[in-house]
C-alpha cells in the first residue's frame, strides 16, 4: 500500500476505464473505498494460500516426503570426481561426460 500513498501524496489517481464490475477512481472517496476493499481481499486470499501450502508441507514432511528436486551427484560419483577433479590434466567436459552430469553440477 505504500505505492498508492506515495502516488496519492502526488495526486496520482487510478480510473478503470473498461471492464466488467465496480468503477473504481481513487480520485473519489467510493473509489478509494472499493480499491481500498480489493487490496485487502488480495491480501487476505495470499495469506489463505500461504497457509495452505505451509500446511501440506508439513502434512507431506509428516508422511515422510521431502520436497525439491532430487540430487545427481550421489556419493559414488562424488567419490568418483573428487581425486579426478584434484589433478590439473583432467579435462572437466571429459569428466561430465564419463560420470553423466553437467559442467554446473561437477562444479
Amino acid at each position: 500500500m505504500n505505492t498508492v500513498h506515495d502516488l496519492a501524496n502526488r495526486g496520482i489517481g487510478l480510473k478503470v476505464l473498461a471492464g466488467h464490475g465496480a468503477e473504481i477512481d481513487t480520485t473519489t472517496a467510493s473509489g478509494k473505498l472499493i480499491f481500498g476493499i480489493f487490496a485487502s481481499l488480495a491480501g487476505f486470499e495470499r495469506e489463505l494460500i500461504r497457509e495452505r501450502t505451509m500446511a501440506g508441507l508439513a502434512a507431506a514432511r509428516a508422511r515422510g516426503r521431502s520436497g525439491g528436486r532430487k540430487f545427481t551427484m550421489r556419493p559414488a560419483k562424488l567419490r568418483l570426481a573428487q581425486p579426478s577433479m584434484g589433478k590439473p590434466e583432467t579435462i572437466v567436459g571429459d569428466l561430465c561426460k564419463e560420470i553423466g552430469v553437467s559442467r554446473q553440477t561437477l562444479y
